[in-house]
């Protein structure tokens, strides 16, 4: 008894002393990630709150010592940043509304028709996926300016699609395997057409998904460069990512880093609090979506 009483409470101490190293490990690899994360973005707004003659000088500070919001202000009296902008909106969102309208229809006959190559077609859509850009660039970029749509932003919108619509598809269609078959039968029974079935009452049981995918889209329009670059000649079509890596200093071989960093800051803080916003969809869109997917 006496040999017992002593080891129970130096097991519970063992248990005791495990758990809070687990602990703190845990926070402290949470600590190492959001410092990792968090501190590129953090020394941008620094760079974009810093004189340009103070920008490079040691030793180094961790918050300028006059923060100034002209490098703000250059940006958009200096550059027609204004005008990329609203390129880069309105390409990224009619993507997305491209996406959504395809993809829904072309999820919807994935997953709830049968028939002959469905598993080839649904692997074609993931295979096209995993293409790097820079492969179908030439032969994209043939098609586009056979089209007449070079230096537009449908000419965008349509290249875009290479890459939102594969994966618009495959997570909407794991949304529509798991719609239970009542509701479309229901909807059927009452006289609904199969467009109007889809609009009325699929369509809203895949706003978890429809919100996800939509967002994901249009993050990656909003940040593509390699197209962007490719099919846009001036500021008429030109987004915001080929926007900032032409900004000009003044000569040839200076490069404006307050300013840059200052348009990065710009560009990036309508992404986080989309990102807030919506967060919880994100996280039920793609939780469900991968359910039985």
């Amino acid at each position: 008894m006496a040999v017992s009483s002593r080891v129970i409470p130096q097991a519970r101490a063992s248990r005791s002393w495990s758990f809070w190293l687990s602990r703190v490990l845990f926070y402290l690899v949470v600590l190492v990630i959001f410092i990792y994360t968090i501190f590129p973005f953090y020394w941008a707004i620094v760079t974009s709150l810093t004189l340009p003659s103070e920008a490079f000088q040691t030793p180094i500070r961790y918050w300028p010592q006059q923060p100034t919001f002209q490098n703000y202000i250059s940006v958009f009296t200096a550059q027609p940043f204004a005008r990329n902008l609203l390129n880069s909106l309105i390409v990224a969102g009619g993507t997305v509304i491209l996406s959504l309208l395809i993809g829904s229809m072309a999820a919807y006959a994935l997953g709830k028709f049968r028939f002959r190559g469905k598993q080839i077609v649904m692997y074609a859509v993931l295979g096209v996926s995993m293409f790097p850009q820079i492969a179908v660039l030439p032969g994209l970029f043939t098609l586009v300016r056979s089209l007449g749509i070079y230096n537009t932003w449908w000419g965008l919108m349509f290249s875009y699609l290479i890459f939102t619509l594969p994966f618009t598809v495959w997570v909407l269609s794991s949304f529509v395997r798991d719609i239970p078959g009542e509701l479309e039968e229901a909807a059927l029974v009452d006289g609904a057409s199969t467009a109007q079935t889809l609009r009325y009452v699929l369509l809203p049981v895949m706003a978890p998904g429809l919100v996800t995918t939509g967002l994901l889209a249009f993050i990656n329009a909003w940040n593509e460069f390699l197209f962007a670059l490719t099919f846009t000649i001036d500021n008429h079509s030109r987004t915001v990512p080929v926007a900032i890596a032409l900004f000009g200093g003044a000569s040839a071989f200076e490069s404006p880093w307050t300013q840059i960093m200052a348009a990065s800051v710009v560009v990036t803080i309508p992404l986080i609090i989309l990102v807030l916003i919506f967060q919880q969809r994100i996280v039920a869109g793609l939780t469900a979506g991968a359910v039985k997917g």
